[in-house]
């Protein structure tokens, strides 16, 4: 049985560099830091940083929940980070922003207020 979204991955090539980036957007040290891999535990789930591969925005996005998808798309962008794709609502009051972080892959943001967290398993 899949119980859910436990991690995600994102190649990067300098590892020191994303792994500060990193921390000043979720405010919070990784746990797990090795020269291989470094993980960070965000909300019960797990960003982590792998110094190989091709950083891009293809393939899947990943979607970190907000409370306030303005000032949080703000904040990370004074960081480093671009808008890939503006914020927008996409309907019953629900918002997501595309970013691009300093690396190159994209870091979605949403607002989602029908999210129900006692269903996260």
């Amino acid at each position: 049985m899949i119980h859910g979204m436990r991690t995600t991955v994102y190649p990067v090539a300098d590892l020191a560099k994303a792994k500060d980036w990193f921390t000043q957007v979720f405010g919070k040290a990784p746990y797990f830091d090795q020269p291989f891999y470094v993980g960070f535990e965000i909300g019960g789930f797990e960003l982590g940083l792998v110094p190989d591969g091709e950083p891009g925005t293809a393939g899947a996005t990943v979607y970190w929940g907000v409370d306030d998808i303005e000032a949080e798309t703000a904040r990370i962008v004074a960081l480093g980070a671009t808008v890939h794709t503006a914020i927008q609502e996409v309907g019953d009051a629900i918002k997501v922003v595309d970013l691009r972080d300093p690396f190159g892959n994209l870091l979605g943001l949403i607002y989602n207020p029908h999210f129900d967290l006692k269903a996260v398993r």
